[in-house]
């Protein structure tokens, strides 16, 4: 199991990422050359299994175990009015998942994917990052750790998702902080709150930046003082899974946003990574473009829970069934072009 045992370790780890393996994307390779097929015919399901096949280092990936998990906490900036929704929504969302009822659910139960569900001390919100830091060290040092905890080795494709009220306010601090522009530009109506509404979300996000951006030194920093638990838990999820070769569908704008201090000071971390969707929030597509990632999907979607990770996980599966189970030429005896 992947532990950071403080933020030196955590910061060290980022400088110890590994790669996928050479030969294995090779082989794959070669492999989509010598199938029944054009050259490049199946588009980007060829790219999504010599991906796969590299991740993990086996010229036939398989998707066996598809792991889901969502995040949930909340959030002290909350009570500046930037969420359409209550913070008790939090709690009573994480007993809906737990009861199967949510979107989330019925998609994971679609894709064939295991889900679980880690609430992350639902009452104490984080501080309010227009005011404070969002956590003290010992407690995004622990946040972190729990997303690492929650990743499974014998898993083949990873899911992260999140529920938190007025989580796209953290989310676009962070984003304006890793890679700038006004915080205009990265806040969206999130949950679906009116024009009067963004406008206090802006406000809060300018504030926390003006409050902390002289301190964010290091991802870990901008995540202490500008993200919330779920965020550095999927952080630490995600950095989890390229520490163990586990390859990540991203989901969301938040998911996104998780990891945008880590993009920021290491381009090529979310090499691991594939983006199942664009979403409606106004920031993601913006967010996409500074991690070098086309989507999977645009729906038009911008629930969260990991949801537009989810829609997309039969496109992986699709992939690795034409690359795993088609016949070569030769075995087929066909000629090849």
């Amino acid at each position: 199991m992947i532990r950071f045992a403080d933020r030196t370790a955590f910061t060290a780890t980022l400088s110890a990422l590994p790669e996928p393996g050479a030969a294995a994307i090779a082989a794959a390779r070669t492999r989509q050359a010598e199938l029944t097929k054009p050259a490049g015919s199946l588009g980007r399901l060829e790219d999504i299994a010599v991906f796969m096949a590299g991740w993990q280092d086996t010229p036939r990936p398989g998707i066996d175990r598809v792991q889901a998990v969502v995040f949930a906490g909340n959030h002290g900036v909350a009570a500046q009015g930037v969420s359409a929704f209550p913070v008790e929504v939090t709690a009573q969302m994480v007993t809906n998942f737990q009861a199967g009822g949510a979107a989330i659910n019925a998609l994971c139960r679609a894709a064939g994917a295991d889900l679980s569900v880690v609430p992350l001390d639902l009452d104490r919100p984080t501080g309010d990052i227009s005011r404070e830091a969002a956590m003290s060290e010992a407690e995004c040092l622990a946040a972190l750790n729990a997303g690492a905890a929650a990743v499974s080795a014998d898993t083949h494709l990873l899911l992260v998702g999140e529920m938190g009220i007025g989580n796209t306010t953290p989310a676009s601090a962070l984003c304006a902080a890793a890679f700038g522009g006004e915080a205009a530009l990265w806040c969206g109506k999130g949950s679906g709150i009116d024009s009067e509404g963004v406008a206090r979300k802006v406000m809060a996000v300018e504030q926390a930046l003006a409050l902390h951006l002289p301190n964010c030194s290091d991802a870990f920093e901008a995540l202490r003082r500008l993200g919330g638990r779920e965020i550095a838990a999927m952080a630490g999820a995600i950095l989890a899974a390229r520490m163990m070769r586990i390859p990540v569908l991203l989901d969301g704008f938040i998911a996104c946003a998780s990891i945008a201090p880590l993009v920021a000071r290491v381009p090529d971390f979310a090499a691991h990574c594939l983006a199942a969707h664009c979403s409606a929030e106004a920031g993601h597509v913006r967010l996409l473009g500074h991690f070098g990632l086309e989507p999977l999907l645009q729906l038009g979607m911008r629930l969260g829970e990991g949801s537009g990770a989810a829609t997309a996980v039969p496109i992986v599966r699709a992939a690795l069934a034409a690359h795993n189970e088609m016949a070569t030429f030769a075995e087929a005896a066909v000629a090849g072009g």
